[in-house]
């Protein structure tokens, strides 16, 4: 299962999905403790701080609901992205 989050609102969050056509559940974290929790959320002097936006960070969970892996994706080809997080899926299933 793939689920994003973002500090955006709900509405937010909808128009985003309904103009990308995402096949994936997103959730809304305004209060920013989903982003608090996963070490998402920017420290003052990072890139996008200042915007309020979160890091670009994908994790691959465990089906015990730990996380195996950690992807920090600033400035990463989301292509190439996803096929590294199949490819560590199949080594570790």
């Amino acid at each position: 299962m793939v689920v994003g989050a973002s500090f955006d609102s709900v509405e937010e969050q909808k128009g985003f999905v309904d103009g990308e056509g995402f096949p994936f559940a997103l959730i809304s974290d305004p209060d920013r403790a989903v982003g608090r929790a996963y070490d998402a959320e920017r420290a003052e002097g990072e890139p996008y701080y200042e915007h309020g936006l979160p890091r670009r960070i994908s994790y691959l969970i465990s089906p015990d609901g730990t996380v195996a892996k950690a992807y920090d994706l600033e400035g990463q080809d989301l292509a190439q992205h996803a096929a590294e997080i199949i490819a560590d899926i199949k080594a570790l299933s």
